[in-house]
């Protein structure tokens, strides 16, 4: 199939709405696909930033005609976050109110971006089964009931939903590769992209193999494969993976399914940016590498497409972040059997942040701020000469005896500590505890070269990665 050499340029739209779809697909060339060639649909594009922007106009568009939303009304509705911001986007457009339960793992990014737009978000627990209170299809579904004029859109059980993709989608998709799909690759967060994708390629008698991407620790690439659930877990991915087949969510329609490890799935759409300069989210590496999977098993040419499914600026925190990446057990780190395996911060890689004795006070409670830290080693000429914390600030502050201005250009040295709890980075964990006791942070170093800090958070995620 012959590549358009030009993108197609349409006029002016009158609403944001309106630019929802006709997404562009590209194809995959910097990575090995093995003989086949493999295509992403960009729908990070959309004026919302994914996919869920065709389902939000589906799903309030036959609400409305439907009468269950009527002007004044509130839009309920569960979510890991982007079809939140598209029943935003949608909302707002409409004059509805929008309350948003998104469960406490999703990244920060996506709850500002809510909230900025407007919505009521309030944020439950993602330990908990479906069916317990807790669990944000159960939680949205009781605040609908108890709001007047409440919808609760429930994207798990509403047709609209897999419609907007039988309708949208999956035609696209038919007149992008002109007829030409052996393999679709999707995930279930909703069910309804791969069920509505689907339903449309086997309407126009397509003999495409519909193949799931499933997060390890997500029960339905073994309801798929073998009829039993895969064994239940937590994964770090947002937006796909069950504990339960949705509603929408057709499996009949399924042919196969990968199991995803968050680490797989985290370098596949690190390694999309780095080569093909596509900054996806982290969904969307679950998907590429399932479809990436299937492609190096076949062994003649043939053609798969699947998704990007939102856009990787709202995970930076997260996927995009070493740091995070450590703390997770999912960055590729070598480890040394010593209390540096702790440290996912390191001073010699210019992880940490520091300040030096000749800079202000000033200096360092903005650096303190803009880091979310609450303590700064001090390092002057390469060495470890003390450390600032927070309560050194406020002792420094807590007077009346010069300007408020003045105090913050008081230098680092003079309320820094010089008496250093410090451990040398071969010593057991046993010598972190007397130090945690009094209220310290670890300052660890190797001889007299300063290594990092452990806190007691590090050491109870250490604990909790090794059992």
């Amino acid at each position: 199939m012959p590549l358009a050499t030009q993108p197609v340029l349409s006029g002016p739209v009158g609403s944001t709405l309106d630019l929802i779809g006709r997404t562009p697909i590209v194809e995959v060339k910097k990575i090995d696909t093995g003989p086949c060639r493999l295509f992403l649909k960009l729908e990070a594009q959309n004026p919302g930033g994914s996919i869920k922007d065709r389902i939000a106009v589906s799903m309030i568009e036959a609400a409305e005609r439907e009468g269950f939303l009527k002007p004044g009304g509130t839009i309920v509705e569960a979510t890991a976050g982007n079809t939140g911001l598209a029943l935003t986007l949608v909302g707002q457009a409409k004059g509805y109110k929008v309350l948003l339960v998104i469960p406490d793992k999703m990244s920060k990014e996506k709850i500002q971006h809510l909230r900025a737009m407007g919505a009521d978000v309030r944020l439950t627990r993602s330990d908990v089964p479906h069916g317990h209170p807790e669990y944000y299809t159960d939680m949205a579904e009781r605040l609908a009931q108890q709001i007047p004029g409440g919808f609760y859109v429930n994207q798990f059980a509403n047709e609209a939903n897999s419609e907007a993709h039988v309708k949208t989608t999956g035609p696209e998709i038919w007149e992008q590769l002109d007829g030409n799909v052996d393999a679709l690759v999707a995930g279930i967060g909703s069910g309804g992209t791969i069920t509505g994708t689907a339903r449309y390629l086997k309407s126009v008698g397509s003999t495409a193999q519909i193949i799931l991407a499933d997060p390890v620790g997500s029960t339905l690439a073994g309801i798929v494969n073998d009829g039993v659930p895969s064994p239940e877990g937590s994964y770090t991915v947002e937006g796909i993976g069950q504990n339960f087949v949705p509603d929408t969510a057709d499996i009949t329609l399924i042919d196969k399914a990968y199991s995803i490890p968050d680490a797989e799935a985290i370098a596949t759409v690190r390694e999309l940016l780095l080569k093909e300069g596509i900054l996806a989210g982290s969904s969307s590496g679950t998907l590429i590498a399932a479809a990436l999977r299937w492609c190096r098993e076949q062994t003649e040419p043939k053609v798969a497409v699947t998704f990007v499914c939102d856009t990787g600026a709202k995970y930076l925190s997260k996927v995009y972040n070493d740091a995070w990446l450590a703390d997770q057990g999912l960055g590729e780190r070598e480890l040394h059997g010593d209390l540096s395996d702790l440290i996912t911060r390191k001073y010699e890689k210019g992880d940490v942040v520091v300040i030096g004795p000749d800079d202000t006070l000033d200096t360092a409670f903005k650096r303190m701020k803009g880091s979310d830290v609450s303590q700064l080693p001090v390092i002057s000429d390469g060495r470890l000469v003390g450390i600032l914390d927070e309560s050194d600030l406020v002792h420094v502050m807590n007077t009346d005896e010069i300007t408020r201005k003045e105090r913050f250009a008081k230098p680092v040295a003079s309320a820094m500590t010089r008496d250093l709890d410090t451990v040398q980075v071969s010593e057991p964990l046993d010598a972190l505890i007397p130090l945690f006791d009094r209220d310290r942070v670890a300052i660890v170093l190797d001889g007299e070269t300063f290594v990092g800090l452990i806190t007691r958070t590090d050491l109870i995620n250490h604990l909790s990665l090794n059992r």
